[in-house]
């Protein structure tokens, strides 16, 4: 059920980029495709923590989900990310070129939607 959800914001995430950015899977000039690809990534790693830990506590696998994506986005600091993905698809589509400080609270939009309706339904089933 994870890797099929994480499959599932990735197609929506690239779908976005593709409709809204006019361009190719890696134009996100328009606002729509980056904002909504930051979201829908950090949703994608929200997902791909139950596919490593099943059993993570909602709120835990957020806080997992978060820290990577902020992670990831302050590595973007050391210039690596931008060398690799100038030789990588996935590398550009997995770790990003630039920082942008918005993309922190972006992260945040992504994951704790998730985190409160997953919540609810753990309770809900209990």
């Amino acid at each position: 059920m994870a890797l099929a959800t994480a499959g599932g914001f990735l197609v929506v995430g690239l779908g976005i980029r593709v409709l809204a950015g006019g361009g190719g899977v890696l134009d996100s000039s328009g606002a729509l495709a980056q904002h909504s690809g930051t979201a829908l990534y950090a949703a994608m790693i929200y997902a791909g923590v139950f596919i490593l830990v099943p059993e993570a506590e909602p709120w835990v696998a957020g806080v997992a989900a978060i820290a990577f994506c902020w992670l990831v986005e302050m590595l973007q600091l050391t210039g690596l990310p931008a060398e690799l993905s100038e030789r990588s698809l996935v590398a550009r589509l997995v770790l990003g070129v630039h920082f942008d400080a918005l993309d922190l609270v972006w992260y945040a939009i992504g994951v704790l939607p998730l985190v409160v309706l997953h919540a609810a339904l753990a309770r809900h089933r209990r």
